[in-house]
């Protein structure tokens, strides 16, 4: 017992010196029950909305502010023309664009049926399964509610359903899991990679000793970065080669737009991601921490970017959170992409985002980095 107990000793006495490990430990569960507790959410509100409203007229204002009433539409967008719903949606800037026809009040007024277009993005298929249910449900709401004034006047006469809701579902109209599921696993498997990859690149030299042998050698700070993410940037292309071809030739998954723009941007992606792990790699004092660190910007990246979980349902704070992470963007390009088609004229913000992070990361590591032996 006596021999136990200083053991034990000694593993409190290592485990107190070790703060970052300990601030881990406690840390990471309470993030855990933050980012399930509060951050996800299944019932999708405060979607998005474009509207393009031709009648102009009262009925069509009421049947608007019904939509914005229900908290699960916010009209965001007002559309002069048809191309401007379609580039809204295409753009990722809207997730449902309304479309209410020029007759839509001499149809209501005359008792006859009158058509509204609901276009969904399907391509997050939580989100447009929750648009589809409520904008249904909103017709259905309106419509009784005209019924009950026709049914008065009658007098004996057919009565037709005063509003017919038209859904249009664009990208993935059958809901198909892997459409959905494939292109996010794909950026989640080089984010897994990738990260814990470098992160444990400069922490293995300094643990084998070899960090002295590159400190005395003429490399810069920049250079021995740059050296540690260019060879594993060809391994982020065969990982994503091969993800790409099994959801192609196994899941059917479409590749509606330029295999060439993908390739670019998914390097951005993977430039970005090794930047991360550089940057963990030079904060870590042990592979054991950088491999903790690494899992700490894991468990956010699966929660927080869209992956399962639609990011219009997260409270504001946690919404914004999500901005801070590389896979966040490139789920944004990859669906974009393979799903819808798009070009770089959509995607110049997601772009951009993923410049500023791989700039700021690899300054950050070569500041904290310094040659010589720490």
């Amino acid at each position: 017992m006596i021999r136990l107990r200083a053991l034990l000793i000694k593993e409190f006495i290592q485990m107190r010196r070790d703060r970052l490990t300990f601030a881990m430990m406690v840390g990471l569960p309470i993030v855990q029950l933050l980012l399930f507790g509060f951050a996800i959410n299944t019932d999708v509100k405060h979607l998005s909305t474009i509207v393009f409203d031709q009648s102009l007229q009262q009925e069509g204002r009421d049947l608007l502010a019904a939509f914005q009433a229900s908290e699960y539409f916010d009209i965001r967008y007002v559309a002069n023309n048809y191309q401007e719903v379609t580039e809204a949606i295409e753009s990722g800037k809207s997730k449902v664009g309304i479309i209410i026809p020029p007759d839509y009040t001499d149809n209501i007024k005359h008792g006859r049926s009158a058509t509204v277009q609901v276009i969904v993005d399907a391509s997050d298929s939580m989100a447009a399964s929750s648009a589809i249910a409520s904008a249904q449900l909103i017709g259905q709401i309106r419509s009784q509610e005209l019924l009950v004034k026709r049914m008065q006047g009658a007098m004996g006469k057919q009565v037709t359903q005063p509003i017919d809701i038209r859904i249009r579902p664009w990208y993935n109209p059958d809901f198909i899991s892997p459409f959905y599921m494939v292109p996010g696993i794909l950026g989640i498997v080089l984010t897994m990679t990738m990260v814990m990859i470098t992160s444990m690149a400069i922490v293995r030299e300094r643990e084998r000793g070899t960090l002295e042998q590159l400190i005395v050698t003429p490399l810069k700070s920049h250079e021995l970065m740059l050296g540690k993410i260019i060879p594993y940037i060809f391994v982020g292309y065969v990982q994503a080669t091969l993800a790409l071809a099994v959801g192609v030739l196994v899941f059917d998954v479409p590749l509606r737009g330029s295999l060439a723009l993908l390739y670019g941007l998914t390097t951005l992606f993977i430039i970005a991601s090794l930047s991360l792990g550089v940057l963990i790699s030079t904060i870590a004092k042990t592979q054991m921490q950088a491999m903790q660190l690494s899992f700490f910007i894991f468990l956010p990246s699966v929660l927080l970017s869209g992956f399962m979980f639609p990011r219009e349902a997260m409270p504001q704070f946690f919404y914004q959170l999500g901005h801070l992470l590389p896979l966040t963007f490139y789920l944004e390009i990859l669906r974009g992409i393979v799903l819808k088609g798009i070009g770089i004229n959509f995607l110049w913000s997601q772009v951009f985002a993923l410049i500023v992070y791989i700039m700021a990361a690899l300054s950050i590591s070569i500041m904290k980095f310094q040659k010589k032996i720490a």
